[in-house]
C-alpha cells in the first residue's frame, strides 16, 4: 500500500494529509473515505490507523490534519474552529474528486471522536458525500458546554467564556493571551478530573503509546467562544436517505450524544 503526503486548500489554509492507495489492482476508480482525527490529535495517530486499515480493504483513504493544527497551516496554532473543521472535510472531498484513482460518486466520511460531529455537519450540507460513519462521535462544542457525560455545572463553561473574553482583550493589547490546557500533567490528575474517560485519553495522547510531537496539548482560547454556539447535530436530519453508521463504545461516557444523533436521523 502506498502512502503519499499531499496538501490541499481549505478556505485559504494549506491542509497537510496522507493519501493511502491500495496495492491491489483495481478494475476502475475506487471508493474513497476521508478520515478525520479527534480533537487535539494529528493524522499520524488514530485517524491514520483507520485510514491505513481501510486502505488494506480496498478504499482510497485520506487522513488530514485540521486547519491550525498538526502540519497544516493557519494561525493561531491550536485553534479549534468548528466552521473551519467542517470546511476541512468538504475541502478533502474536493481534493479526492481530482484524483484519478477515486470514483467521485463513491466518497464517504469517517469521523472519530470530535471529527464525528464535524463529519455529520459536513455530510448534511454536502451531497457529494454518499455515506458517513462515526467512531465514538461527539459534538465537541456540546462536550465543552455540558461535559462529557452531559451533567456539567453550567458555571464551568461560563467561566471558560470569561477566560476566553479576557484572552481576546489581552491579545488586543499586544500581550500574550496564553492557551487553554487540554490535558493535565499526570494520569492521577486526569482521573480526578474526568475518571476513566480522561485517564484513557491521557494514556494515549500523553504517553509513548500514542503521543506525537505535533499533537496539541493546548487549545487557543478563541476556540471556546467559537464553540459556544455551534451544534454539530443540527444538520443530521439532512443526511437521509444517505447511510449513517455510528460505532459506540459500550462504556463510552459520551454515548448519550450518539443517542441524540440516532433520534434526529
Amino acid at each position: 500500500m502506498a502512502r503519499t503526503t499531499v496538501t490541499f486548500d481549505s478556505a485559504g489554509i494549506e491542509i497537510a494529509a496522507h493519501l493511502y492507495i491500495p496495492d491491489a489492482p483495481a478494475a476502475g476508480p475506487r471508493p474513497a473515505l476521508v478520515v478525520g482525527h479527534p480533537g487535539t490529535a494529528v493524522k499520524e495517530q488514530t485517524s491514520g490507523t483507520y485510514a491505513r486499515r481501510l486502505a488494506e480493504r480496498g478504499f482510497v483513504t485520506l487522513a488530514f490534519d485540521a486547519a491550525y493544527q498538526g502540519a497544516s497551516g493557519g494561525l493561531p496554532r491550536g485553534l479549534e474552529d468548528p466552521a473551519q473543521r467542517v470546511e476541512d472535510f468538504k475541502a478533502a472531498v474536493s481534493y479526492l474528486t481530482t484524483r484519478e484513482e477515486v470514483d467521485p460518486a463513491r466518497i464517504g466520511l469517517l469521523g472519530i471522536c470530535a471529527s464525528g460531529g464535524y463529519s455529520l455537519t459536513a455530510t448534511g450540507g454536502d451531497h457529494r458525500v454518499r455515506a458517513v460513519a462515526t467512531v465514538s462521535g461527539v459534538d465537541v462544542a456540546r462536550q465543552f458546554r455540558l461535559g462529557a457525560d452531559g451533567s456539567q455545572d453550567p458555571a464551568v463553561f461560563q467561566a471558560l467564556l470569561d477566560a476566553a473574553a479576557h484572552a481576546r482583550t489581552t491579545a488586543a493589547r499586544g500581550e500574550d493571551p496564553g492557551t487553554m490546557p487540554v490535558f493535565p500533567d499526570t494520569a492521577e490528575q486526569a482521573a480526578a478530573l474526568g475518571g476513566e474517560h480522561a485517564v484513557e485519553g491521557f494514556d494515549y495522547y500523553c504517553t509513548p503509546r500514542g503521543r506525537h510531537e505535533r499533537s496539541a496539548k493546548h487549545f487557543a482560547w478563541q476556540s471556546i467562544d467559537k464553540l459556544a454556539s455551534f451544534d454539530a447535530f443540527f444538520a443530521v436530519p439532512l443526511i437521509g436517505p444517505r447511510p449513517l453508521l455510528q460505532i459506540i463504545g459500550s462504556r463510552a461516557v459520551t454515548s448519550w450524544m450518539a443517542v441524540d444523533v440516532h433520534q434526529r436521523a
